[in-house]
Protein backbone atom coordinates (compact mmCIF):
# COMPACT_ATOMS: atom_id res chain seq x y z
CA UNK A 1 0.00 0.00 0.00
CA UNK A 2 1.12 3.54 -0.73
CA UNK A 3 0.33 6.61 1.33
CA UNK A 4 -1.33 9.33 -0.72
CA UNK A 5 1.89 11.32 -1.03
CA UNK A 6 3.86 8.34 -2.33
CA UNK A 7 1.07 7.37 -4.72
CA UNK A 8 0.90 10.93 -6.05
CA UNK A 9 4.65 10.94 -6.63
CA UNK A 10 4.61 7.64 -8.52
CA UNK A 11 1.60 8.73 -10.57
CA UNK A 12 3.06 12.18 -11.37
CA UNK A 13 -0.01 14.01 -10.05
CA UNK A 14 -0.62 16.24 -7.05
CA UNK A 15 -2.09 15.14 -3.72
CA UNK A 16 -4.76 17.79 -4.21
CA UNK A 17 -5.76 16.18 -7.54
CA UNK A 18 -6.02 12.71 -5.92
CA UNK A 19 -8.31 14.15 -3.28
CA UNK A 20 -10.44 15.72 -6.01
CA UNK A 21 -10.63 12.40 -7.90
CA UNK A 22 -11.82 10.79 -4.67
CA UNK A 23 -14.45 13.48 -4.10
CA UNK A 24 -16.01 13.05 -7.56
CA UNK A 25 -15.88 9.26 -7.44
CA UNK A 26 -13.27 8.95 -10.19
CA UNK A 27 -10.53 7.18 -8.22
CA UNK A 28 -11.27 6.05 -4.68
CA UNK A 29 -8.41 5.12 -2.31
CA UNK A 30 -8.09 1.43 -1.54
CA UNK A 31 -8.20 2.16 2.19
CA UNK A 32 -9.05 5.12 4.42
CA UNK A 33 -7.90 5.01 8.05
CA UNK A 34 -11.07 5.51 10.14
CA UNK A 35 -9.11 7.23 12.89
CA UNK A 36 -6.89 9.61 10.90
CA UNK A 37 -8.67 9.79 7.53
CA UNK A 38 -5.40 9.07 5.75
CA UNK A 39 -5.84 7.61 2.27
CA UNK A 40 -3.86 4.64 0.97
CA UNK A 41 -3.62 3.20 -2.55
CA UNK A 42 -2.47 -0.07 -4.05
CA UNK A 43 0.13 -0.49 -6.77
CA UNK A 44 -2.58 -1.87 -9.05
CA UNK A 45 -4.37 1.49 -8.92
CA UNK A 46 -1.48 3.15 -10.75
CA UNK A 47 -2.84 1.67 -13.97
CA UNK A 48 -6.22 3.32 -13.29
CA UNK A 49 -4.51 6.62 -12.54
CA UNK A 50 -2.44 6.41 -15.71
CA UNK A 51 -5.60 5.83 -17.75
CA UNK A 52 -7.24 8.88 -16.18
CA UNK A 53 -4.22 11.06 -16.91
CA UNK A 54 -3.99 9.79 -20.50
CA UNK A 55 -7.67 10.51 -21.22
CA UNK A 56 -7.36 13.96 -19.64
CA UNK A 57 -4.36 14.72 -21.82
CA UNK A 58 -6.50 13.88 -24.87
CA UNK A 59 -8.81 16.71 -23.88
CA UNK A 60 -11.67 14.76 -22.30
CA UNK A 61 -13.38 16.39 -19.33
CA UNK A 62 -13.22 14.72 -15.91
CA UNK A 63 -16.94 13.96 -16.20
CA UNK A 64 -16.33 12.20 -19.53
CA UNK A 65 -13.37 10.31 -18.03
CA UNK A 66 -15.45 9.26 -15.03
CA UNK A 67 -18.16 7.92 -17.34
CA UNK A 68 -15.62 5.95 -19.37
CA UNK A 69 -13.99 4.37 -16.32
CA UNK A 70 -16.89 3.93 -13.92
CA UNK A 71 -19.22 2.65 -16.63
CA UNK A 72 -16.41 0.48 -18.04
CA UNK A 73 -17.33 1.26 -21.65
CA UNK A 74 -16.55 -1.20 -24.40
CA UNK A 75 -13.64 -0.80 -26.85
CA UNK A 76 -16.14 0.08 -29.58
CA UNK A 77 -17.62 2.87 -27.46
CA UNK A 78 -14.16 4.15 -26.59
CA UNK A 79 -13.22 4.10 -30.28
CA UNK A 80 -16.32 6.17 -31.10
CA UNK A 81 -15.46 8.75 -28.41
CA UNK A 82 -11.86 8.97 -29.61
CA UNK A 83 -13.05 9.44 -33.20
CA UNK A 84 -15.23 12.36 -32.11
CA UNK A 85 -12.33 13.84 -30.16
CA UNK A 86 -10.07 13.53 -33.20
CA UNK A 87 -12.58 15.46 -35.29
CA UNK A 88 -12.73 18.18 -32.64
CA UNK A 89 -8.95 18.49 -32.57
CA UNK A 90 -8.77 18.62 -36.38
CA UNK A 91 -11.30 21.45 -36.35
CA UNK A 92 -9.28 23.30 -33.72
CA UNK A 93 -6.10 22.91 -35.78
CA UNK A 94 -7.88 24.23 -38.89
CA UNK A 95 -9.17 27.23 -36.97
CA UNK A 96 -5.68 27.92 -35.64
CA UNK A 97 -4.21 27.79 -39.14
CA UNK A 98 -6.90 30.22 -40.32
CA UNK A 99 -6.06 32.61 -37.49
CA UNK A 100 -2.36 32.28 -38.32
CA UNK A 101 -3.08 33.18 -41.94
CA UNK A 102 -4.98 36.28 -40.79
CA UNK A 103 -2.08 37.31 -38.53
CA UNK A 104 0.33 36.94 -41.43
CA UNK A 105 -2.04 38.93 -43.61
CA UNK A 106 -2.14 41.73 -41.05
CA UNK A 107 1.64 41.74 -40.79
CA UNK A 108 1.97 42.10 -44.56
CA UNK A 109 -0.43 45.02 -44.43
CA UNK A 110 1.61 46.72 -41.70
CA UNK A 111 4.84 46.10 -43.59
CA UNK A 112 3.36 47.56 -46.78
CA UNK A 113 3.64 44.63 -49.18
CA UNK A 114 1.39 46.42 -51.69
CA UNK A 115 3.17 49.61 -52.82
CA UNK A 116 1.20 52.45 -54.36
CA UNK A 117 3.20 52.07 -57.57
CA UNK A 118 1.32 48.86 -58.27
CA UNK A 119 -2.03 50.69 -58.55
CA UNK A 120 -3.18 51.30 -62.13
CA UNK A 121 -6.13 53.50 -63.14
CA UNK A 122 -8.18 51.90 -65.91
CA UNK A 123 -11.28 52.73 -67.91
CA UNK A 124 -13.57 49.74 -67.44
CA UNK A 125 -16.12 49.41 -70.24
CA UNK A 126 -19.80 48.86 -69.66
CA UNK A 127 -20.44 45.18 -69.21
CA UNK A 128 -23.46 42.91 -69.25
CA UNK A 129 -23.30 40.06 -66.79
CA UNK A 130 -25.40 37.08 -65.85
CA UNK A 131 -25.34 35.82 -62.31
CA UNK A 132 -27.01 34.89 -59.10
CA UNK A 133 -27.90 37.04 -56.13
CA UNK A 134 -28.35 36.29 -52.46
CA UNK A 135 -27.89 38.08 -49.16
CA UNK A 136 -25.63 37.72 -46.14
CA UNK A 137 -26.34 38.95 -42.63
CA UNK A 138 -23.24 41.19 -42.56
CA UNK A 139 -19.77 41.78 -44.02
CA UNK A 140 -18.11 39.64 -41.33
CA UNK A 141 -16.25 36.51 -42.50
CA UNK A 142 -18.61 34.34 -40.46
CA UNK A 143 -21.56 35.59 -42.54
CA UNK A 144 -19.93 36.09 -45.96
CA UNK A 145 -17.95 32.85 -46.28
CA UNK A 146 -20.87 30.36 -46.14
CA UNK A 147 -22.75 32.51 -48.68
CA UNK A 148 -20.21 33.30 -51.40
CA UNK A 149 -18.72 29.85 -51.92
CA UNK A 150 -22.00 27.99 -52.54
CA UNK A 151 -23.31 30.90 -54.61
CA UNK A 152 -20.32 30.73 -56.98
CA UNK A 153 -20.53 26.95 -57.10
CA UNK A 154 -24.23 27.16 -58.00
CA UNK A 155 -23.46 29.65 -60.76
CA UNK A 156 -20.90 27.23 -62.18
CA UNK A 157 -23.48 24.42 -62.13
CA UNK A 158 -26.16 26.48 -63.92
CA UNK A 159 -24.03 28.02 -66.67
CA UNK A 160 -23.67 24.89 -68.84
CA UNK A 161 -27.47 24.52 -69.03
CA UNK A 162 -28.19 28.21 -69.68
CA UNK A 163 -28.69 29.26 -73.31
CA UNK A 164 -25.94 31.89 -73.04
CA UNK A 165 -22.26 32.08 -73.88
CA UNK A 166 -19.96 33.26 -71.06
CA UNK A 167 -17.40 35.73 -72.41
CA UNK A 168 -15.18 36.34 -69.40
CA UNK A 169 -14.12 35.52 -65.89
CA UNK A 170 -15.99 35.18 -62.64
CA UNK A 171 -16.56 38.50 -60.87
CA UNK A 172 -18.09 38.95 -57.43
CA UNK A 173 -19.98 42.12 -56.49
CA UNK A 174 -21.08 43.27 -53.05
CA UNK A 175 -23.31 46.09 -51.79
CA UNK A 176 -25.16 46.94 -48.65
CA UNK A 177 -28.84 46.08 -48.76
CA UNK A 178 -31.40 48.82 -48.09
CA UNK A 179 -31.60 49.10 -44.33
CA UNK A 180 -34.85 48.69 -42.45
CA UNK A 181 -33.35 49.63 -39.10
CA UNK A 182 -30.15 51.18 -37.81
CA UNK A 183 -28.82 47.97 -36.30
CA UNK A 184 -29.10 45.82 -39.44
CA UNK A 185 -26.14 45.18 -41.74
CA UNK A 186 -27.48 42.94 -44.53
CA UNK A 187 -25.30 42.54 -47.62
CA UNK A 188 -26.36 41.82 -51.21
CA UNK A 189 -23.94 39.32 -52.76
CA UNK A 190 -23.67 38.62 -56.49
CA UNK A 191 -21.62 36.00 -58.36
CA UNK A 192 -21.46 36.89 -62.06
CA UNK A 193 -19.80 36.25 -65.42
CA UNK A 194 -19.91 38.37 -68.61
CA UNK A 195 -22.24 36.79 -71.16
CA UNK A 196 -23.56 37.38 -74.66
CA UNK A 197 -27.25 38.11 -73.98
CA UNK A 198 -29.62 40.98 -74.71
CA UNK A 199 -31.36 43.01 -72.04
CA UNK A 200 -34.13 40.44 -71.79
CA UNK A 201 -31.70 37.59 -71.32
CA UNK A 202 -31.99 36.19 -74.84
CA UNK A 203 -28.83 34.77 -76.46
CA UNK A 204 -26.93 37.38 -78.47
CA UNK A 205 -24.67 36.92 -81.46
CA UNK A 206 -22.31 39.60 -80.16
CA UNK A 207 -19.74 39.39 -77.44
CA UNK A 208 -16.02 39.26 -77.00
CA UNK A 209 -13.78 36.31 -76.30
CA UNK A 210 -15.99 33.58 -77.79
CA UNK A 211 -13.50 30.97 -76.67
CA UNK A 212 -14.13 31.76 -73.02
CA UNK A 213 -16.29 29.00 -71.61
CA UNK A 214 -18.28 28.29 -68.51
CA UNK A 215 -15.26 26.58 -67.03
CA UNK A 216 -13.63 29.97 -66.55
CA UNK A 217 -15.64 30.66 -63.44
CA UNK A 218 -12.87 29.72 -61.06
CA UNK A 219 -10.60 26.86 -60.13
CA UNK A 220 -11.00 23.42 -61.58
CA UNK A 221 -11.71 22.10 -58.10
CA UNK A 222 -14.76 24.30 -57.71
CA UNK A 223 -13.07 26.89 -55.50
CA UNK A 224 -14.83 29.69 -57.33
CA UNK A 225 -15.70 31.93 -54.42
CA UNK A 226 -14.06 33.82 -51.64
CA UNK A 227 -12.65 32.15 -48.59
CA UNK A 228 -13.55 34.92 -46.17
CA UNK A 229 -15.54 38.08 -45.71
CA UNK A 230 -12.91 40.64 -46.78
CA UNK A 231 -14.92 41.29 -49.92
CA UNK A 232 -14.63 44.94 -50.69
CA UNK A 233 -13.28 48.24 -49.53
CA UNK A 234 -11.56 48.42 -46.17
CA UNK A 235 -14.57 50.16 -44.66
CA UNK A 236 -16.89 47.43 -45.91
CA UNK A 237 -18.87 49.85 -48.08
CA UNK A 238 -18.83 48.64 -51.65
CA UNK A 239 -21.19 51.28 -52.97
CA UNK A 240 -24.04 50.76 -55.41
CA UNK A 241 -24.35 49.88 -59.04
CA UNK A 242 -27.25 50.87 -61.26
CA UNK A 243 -30.83 49.98 -60.57
CA UNK A 244 -30.86 46.92 -62.81
CA UNK A 245 -28.96 44.69 -60.43
CA UNK A 246 -31.62 42.33 -59.17
CA UNK A 247 -34.63 40.40 -60.34
CA UNK A 248 -36.82 38.69 -57.78
CA UNK A 249 -37.06 35.44 -59.74
CA UNK A 250 -33.30 34.96 -59.92
CA UNK A 251 -32.38 35.29 -56.28
CA UNK A 252 -30.86 32.31 -54.56
CA UNK A 253 -31.60 31.44 -50.97
CA UNK A 254 -28.50 30.43 -49.03
CA UNK A 255 -28.96 28.85 -45.63
CA UNK A 256 -26.36 26.90 -43.66
CA UNK A 257 -24.09 26.95 -46.69
CA UNK A 258 -26.62 25.32 -49.03
CA UNK A 259 -27.86 27.02 -52.19
CA UNK A 260 -31.51 26.47 -53.00
CA UNK A 261 -32.19 27.51 -56.61
CA UNK A 262 -35.36 29.44 -57.31
CA UNK A 263 -36.86 30.99 -60.41
CA UNK A 264 -36.61 30.37 -64.13
CA UNK A 265 -35.39 32.56 -66.96
CA UNK A 266 -31.82 31.87 -68.02
CA UNK A 267 -31.79 28.73 -65.91
CA UNK A 268 -32.59 31.07 -63.03
CA UNK A 269 -29.81 33.58 -63.83
CA UNK A 270 -30.33 37.34 -63.76
CA UNK A 271 -29.07 39.94 -66.23
CA UNK A 272 -26.90 42.65 -64.68
CA UNK A 273 -25.75 45.79 -66.52
CA UNK A 274 -22.74 47.61 -65.06
CA UNK A 275 -21.95 51.04 -66.53
CA UNK A 276 -18.56 52.11 -67.85
CA UNK A 277 -16.42 53.40 -65.00
CA UNK A 278 -12.95 54.64 -64.22
CA UNK A 279 -11.37 52.37 -61.62
CA UNK A 280 -8.26 52.09 -59.51
CA UNK A 281 -7.00 48.51 -59.86
CA UNK A 282 -4.47 46.34 -58.10
CA UNK A 283 -3.43 42.78 -58.95
CA UNK A 284 -3.30 40.56 -55.87
CA UNK A 285 -1.51 37.21 -55.87
CA UNK A 286 -2.27 34.79 -53.06
CA UNK A 287 -5.06 33.21 -51.04
CA UNK A 288 -8.26 35.19 -51.35
CA UNK A 289 -8.85 34.92 -47.61
CA UNK A 290 -5.75 37.08 -47.11
CA UNK A 291 -6.70 39.85 -49.56
CA UNK A 292 -7.63 42.51 -46.98
CA UNK A 293 -4.21 44.25 -46.89
CA UNK A 294 -4.36 44.64 -50.69
CA UNK A 295 -7.83 46.21 -50.50
CA UNK A 296 -6.62 48.53 -47.74
CA UNK A 297 -3.58 49.56 -49.80
CA UNK A 298 -5.90 50.36 -52.70
CA UNK A 299 -8.18 52.38 -50.42
CA UNK A 300 -5.21 54.36 -49.11
CA UNK A 301 -4.05 55.10 -52.65
CA UNK A 302 -7.52 56.35 -53.61
CA UNK A 303 -7.65 58.65 -50.59
CA UNK A 304 -4.05 59.89 -51.00
CA UNK A 305 -4.71 60.81 -54.63
CA UNK A 306 -7.86 62.83 -54.01
CA UNK A 307 -10.40 60.37 -55.40
CA UNK A 308 -13.49 58.90 -53.82
CA UNK A 309 -14.95 55.48 -54.40
CA UNK A 310 -18.18 54.96 -56.29
CA UNK A 311 -20.32 52.01 -57.26
CA UNK A 312 -19.41 48.45 -56.25
CA UNK A 313 -15.87 47.27 -55.79
CA UNK A 314 -15.26 44.17 -57.90
CA UNK A 315 -13.08 41.12 -57.56
CA UNK A 316 -12.12 39.70 -60.94
CA UNK A 317 -10.69 36.19 -60.57
CA UNK A 318 -8.01 35.94 -63.26
CA UNK A 319 -6.47 32.59 -62.35
CA UNK A 320 -7.73 30.08 -59.78
CA UNK A 321 -5.48 27.01 -59.68
CA UNK A 322 -5.84 24.26 -57.11
CA UNK A 323 -3.35 25.88 -54.74
CA UNK A 324 -4.99 29.03 -53.25
CA UNK A 325 -1.52 30.57 -52.78
CA UNK A 326 -1.25 30.81 -56.59
CA UNK A 327 -4.55 32.60 -57.18
CA UNK A 328 -4.44 35.87 -59.15
CA UNK A 329 -7.23 38.38 -58.51
CA UNK A 330 -7.64 41.90 -59.85
CA UNK A 331 -9.22 44.26 -57.34
CA UNK A 332 -11.24 46.97 -59.10
CA UNK A 333 -12.45 50.02 -57.17
CA UNK A 334 -14.48 52.50 -59.29
CA UNK A 335 -13.40 56.07 -58.54
CA UNK A 336 -14.63 59.63 -59.06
Amino acid sequence: MFAIGEFARHGRVSVRMLRHYDAIGLLRPAYVDPATGYRSYTAGQLADLNRIVALKDLGFSLEQVRTMIVDDISPAELRALLTIRRAELESTVAESYARLAQVESRLRGIEGDFPAADVVVKELPAVRLVGLTTTAASFTPEDITPVVRPLCAELGRRLPDAAVRPTGRLTCLYERAPQTSADEDEVVVRATVPAAVDAEGNPSQTGDNPNEAAGNTGGANGNTGRADGNTGRADGNTGRADGNLAKADSRVDVADGNVNPAGGGLNGLEVIDLPAVRAATLVYRGPIDQVLPAWQALARWIDDNGYRSSEPARELYLDCPDDPADWVTELQEPIE
